[in-house]
């Protein structure tokens, strides 16, 4: 036998206990002391007929009382039958109790008829009516006819053999009264109905409290067996209270007392009898069990119920022949009880021939309609043995599997599942025999099964989903074909852990393989390691070369990617150009080994990754920057991929194309940022930041013909900082909030400028204002020119107040928006600067691109234009071109009297930085606004060192170096440019920014 038929041939789970065994103990010692007694004759013959008459009254009563208490407790179906074998009972306890109080009490014979005849007489039809309400009632008329005429001719059977045994000797009465001669034959026509029901019942019983039925139907039978007893005029002649008889009617009382309690109990309180009225039937246990005996017999059963009537028939006519084989002449009640009896068979046969024909017609139909509705479902049908030999298969497989019915029917199902899911389809049918079929009616079950040859698309195994129900032992399977289904599935589940563009595992695949590898089998392995990777350069490729060819050389860094790690390691595209890749460890202890070869890893992925790619015929070259993070004890996939972030993001900024390893160190970096960008969070909110301003002088005669507005932000303890550091963590990038708080400072900026510039040419000292910005700032659609204009109108800021200090011109930035936008803001009356010049190509691109009105030479410059000649003759030549092309030049970060006749011999007209002042508040900037300017060195003062002191400040000579790039400084505003021929001297004012290095301020908080 299969695995899966043993599994169908398990019997069920059976529930319920079996009756009490002290009740039925105390039964049988009840009734084995009467019979002993009476046996004995009691050892006196007054108490024999004390026992006979009132132990039998007693007994009855008993049974009565036990009867109307069930009744009254238990309300069913089944309720009246007990109430009326209580009345039975009730009429035999009044018989014997009569019987008794003439033999006991008045000590004279039982007259003959008296009140014990009446009410034993009483005691059937209660009893027969009781019968009837317990037999299964029928479900139609012709079912009630058929009841009716097998109780007739099981009675009418009796009657006529004990007619012509003994009761036609009886009808004669003999000398008897007629009173006397109705009584005699009373009792044993009462019995022969009692006995027919109690027959017709036997066969036709409920199967609903089975076992109370049948101790009632088994206390009945003893009574009637004793009556008729009785009833015989050899017993009854020599009959006298207390004998052996009475045994017979006290244990029919006793039995009947036990009988509405014999029901046994299930768990929950219900009984037995009463649970299959409110579940269905269970399914039915194996051959062999004790359960399976007994319905076994349940056939055997019917069949004697449906020959009971023939059976009953042939009774009657084997009377019939007694008389006449013995010569006798055939009685007139005889002949009238036979041919009713035959009459009665005739007319039930009629009526069951006449049922079968309307039954089969019946099943006929159905049949048809199942046939029909098995043939025409798409799903297939199996219904499999206990063996798990398949016994019937629908149609529909031959559409669903690809194989005929018939070549399916006969086979093993276990040999038509896959291998692999047997178990597990063992283990669920299990489970579901075992459970109640009342708590689980069916279950499902989804497996591979074996397709045949002529199914389409020729697959070898299909998944089919089945529906599973009980059936005589075995099951019956609904099945359905659900392979596009899983199919459909497992391709959305892979769509949703895998990366649409380069099909590598996705973002939330990769952290699940990270955890895996942290938890699992391999956790214990060293040298795990995570690597962040970022192409460089390739948002230039979508902007150059299109978004379609970014694309076509993410799916070959991807496929590059995937082929240089091993098998048992995760490639993965988190998104954009930023991939990752999980190295799993090789167990090996030593750490510099593990580091060492994780690292050349790591660098022949970016070896392999910044090869040039090959894109519409042209080669496209990206670097590629990658982090690494080792997996230490303890740690978690969330920060260990944040450390390979991080480290990801070091490598970027080391100039990016490198590898570089994660260090504790990084971490406190960011910390510390994020306090840094949190402090700029509440200076701005609790307005804290102060503008000042630095002057911009003409080097010529020391006139300050503009400001350069700095941000700076003053502690809690009135000390003023530089937001240089705090300003770099939004320009990171990273963090959208802090890059928004960079933009507010920004805007802070140029609205507080704008303001204090419109008061002090209220207050008459109309020099322009320089305001330093971003390219990536101005491109903003936030700040659109119309913004700007808004802010000049609102304050009265007359045109050619406002400069703008260009900073941050990266090549990437898109010079035609650039320029449009710059032309739009001259249209406004503002002038534009570029700062830095000299520091590098993108500065030459931004002055042979952009409209530009001031060039500012880079610090770095001035810095050496005093000691390095080479710088000297690059400075010289920077500046012919700022003259050439009619632009103003301002020299940033002069601190020295001596760069102050260099660059003024050089032609730079405007310069600014500590040789003059630093940055100033608003009332020490307006005192030195009123004495207008700051003393420079004379004409012949080349060549000599000179001290300068203007306003009572003292020049104060600053180390090189000291002062870190502060990108909220801007930039001065430009004077207007004159043409050739305008008699002027070329320029009135130029700009200047803050110095590129720390001056006596304190560059950073303390935190």
């Amino acid at each position: 036998m299969s695995a899966t038929g043993a599994v169908l041939a398990r019997p069920p789970v059976q529930t319920g206990g079996a009756p009490g065994v002290v009740p039925q103990v105390v039964l049988a010692v009840v009734c084995g002391g009467y019979a002993v007694g009476a046996a004995l004759g009691w050892g006196s013959p007054e108490l024999a007929l004390f026992m006979g008459d009132f132990g039998l009254s007693v007994a009855a009563f008993a049974a009565a009382v036990s009867c109307f208490l069930y009744a009254r407790r238990h309300h069913g179906r089944f309720r009246p039958a007990w109430l009326l074998f209580a009345a039975s009972s009730t009429m035999a306890g009044i018989g014997n109790g009569v019987w008794g109080w003439y033999e006991v009490v008045l000590r004279e014979p039982v007259p003959s008829p008296s009140l014990a005849d009446f009410c034993f007489l009483l005691f059937a039809p209660p009893a027969i009516v009781g019968l009837l309400v317990l037999a299964k009632r029928p479900v139609s008329k012709a079912g009630w006819v058929c009841l009716g005429l097998d109780a007739w001719l099981i009675g009418g059977s009796l009657l006529t053999l004990s007619w012509s045994l003994a009761l036609a000797h009886t009808a004669h009465f003999q000398g008897q009264s007629v009173p006397q001669g109705a009584l005699a034959l009373a009792y044993p026509l009462l019995d022969i109905v009692l006995v027919s029901m109690v027959l017709a019942l036997h066969f036709k019983r409920s199967s609903a409290h089975r076992s109370a039925i049948n101790t009632a139907i088994a206390a009945l039978a003893l009574t009637v067996l004793c009556d008729a007893l009785f009833s015989s005029p050899l017993l009854r002649e020599h009959y006298r209270s207390g004998q052996i008889l009475d045994a017979g009617w006290f244990a029919g009382s006793m039995l009947l007392t036990y009988a509405p309690w014999v029901a046994r109990r299930l768990p929950g309180g219900d009984t037995a009898a009463a649970a299959p009225e409110r579940a269905a039937p269970r399914t039915p246990p194996a051959t062999g069990t004790p359960a399976a005996t007994a319905a076994a017999t349940r056939p055997i059963a019917g069949s004697l119920a449906a020959l009971t009537p023939y059976l009953a028939a042939a009774v009657c006519t084997l009377g019939i022949l007694y008389n006449v084989l013995d010569g006798r002449r055939i009685d007139r009640v005889v002949l009238f009880t036979g041919c009713t009896v035959v009459l009665a068979l005739v007319v039930r046969q009629g009526i069951m021939l006449l049922d079968n024909i309307t039954l089969t017609q019946e099943l006929a139909q159905k049949e048809n309609h199942f046939r029909s509705l098995v043939q025409g479902s798409s799903d297939v049908i199996m219904i499999a043995a206990p063996t798990g030999i398949l016994r019937y298969v629908s149609p529909a497989a031959t559409g669903v599997y690809g194989r005929d019915a018939e070549e399916l029917i006969g086979s093993e199902l276990a040999s038509l599942i896959h291998p692999e899911d047997l178990g597990r389809v063992v283990h669920e049918v299990r489970r579901f025999l075992a459970a109640r079929p009342e708590d689980e009616p069916t279950t499902r079950i989804e497996c591979r099964f074996r397709a045949g040859e002529h199914r389409a698309g020729g697959e070898k195994w299909l998944n089919v989903e089945s529906t599973v129900n009980r059936h005589h032992g075995g099951l019956i399977f609904n099945s359905r074909d659900v392979t596009e289904r899983v199919r459909l599935q497992a391709q959305l589940q892979h769509n949703a852990s895998h990366d649409a563009l380069t099909d590598l595992p996705n973002r939330a695949l990769f952290t699940e393989r990270v955890s895996q590898a942290l938890t699992g089998r391999r956790a214990t392995d060293p040298g795990t390691a995570v690597l962040y990777i970022d192409l460089d350069g390739f948002k230039q490729v979508n902007d150059t070369i299109g978004h379609q060819a970014g694309d076509e050389l993410l799916i070959q860094a991807a496929r590059r990617l995937a082929e240089s790690v091993r098998a048992g390691d995760t490639a993965a595209r988190l998104g954009g150009d930023e991939f990752a890749a999980l190295i799993m460890g090789d167990g090996s202890r030593d750490h510099a080994a593990r580091e060492h070869r994780i690292l050349e890893v790591a660098d022949r992925l970016r070896i392999r990754l910044s090869d040039p790619y090959k894109i519409d015929g042209r080669d496209v070259r990206v670097a590629a920057s990658i982090g690494v993070a080792f997996a230490e004890p303890g740690i978690t996939p969330g920060p260990l991929m944040r450390n390979a972030d991080l480290a990801m993001y070091r490598a970027k900024q080391a100039g990016k194309g490198c590898v570089k390893l994660y260090a504790p160190q990084m971490q406190a970096d960011v910390v510390h940022r994020a306090e840094l960008a949190t402090k700029l969070r509440t200076a701005l909110h609790d307005g804290e930041f102060a503008l000042l301003h630095q002057p911009v002088v003409e080097l010529a005669g020391g006139r300050i013909t503009a400001v350069a507005a700095l941000a700076r932000w003053r502690s809690a303890q009135g000390i003023l900082f530089t937001p240089a550091e705090f300003l770099r963590v939004g320009d990171r990038g990273r963090l959208k909030e802090d890059g928004d708080r960079t933009a507010e400072l920004g805007r802070w900026q140029l609205e507080e400028a704008v303001q204090q510039a419109a008061g002090r040419h209220r207050a008459g000292h109309p020099v322009p204002v320089a305001v330093r910005i971003s390219a990536h700032r101005l491109l903003d659609r936030a700040l659109p020119p119309k913004s700007i204009e808004a802010l000049l109108s609102r304050h009265g800021l007359p045109s050619g107040s406002l400069v703008l200090e260009l900073s941050d011109t990266d090549p990437r930035i898109p010079l035609e928006e650039l320029e449009r936008r710059l032309v739009a803001l001259r249209r406004l009356g503002v002038r534009i600067a570029l700062d830095g010049f000299g520091s590098g190509a993108a500065a030459i691109g931004a002055l042979r691109r952009l409209p530009v009105d001031v060039l500012r030479l880079d610090r770095d410059l001035v810095d050496g234009v005093v000691d390095s000649a080479r710088l000297h003759k690059i400075t010289s030549g920077l500046l012919r071109i700022a003259s050439d092309l009619g632009m103003q030049s301002v020299a940033d970060g002069v601190d020295l009297p001596e760069q102050i006749v260099a660059l003024r011999s050089m032609g730079c007209t405007h310069g600014q930085g500590m040789a003059f002042s630093g940055p100033l508040d608003e009332h020490r900037l307006r005192r030195a606004l009123t004495q207008g300017g700051y003393p420079v060195p004379g004409p012949g003062s080349e060549g000599r060192a000179v001290v300068l002191s203007g306003t009572g400040l003292p020049v104060r000579h600053v180390k090189k170096g000291r002062e870190p790039v502060s990108p909220g400084r801007v930039l001065g505003e430009l004077p207007r440019r004159f043409g050739p021929g305008d008699g002027r001297d070329g320029a009135e004012a130029a700009l200047a920014r803050p110095p590129l290095r720390p001056n006596s301020e304190t560059s950073v908080p303390p935190t």
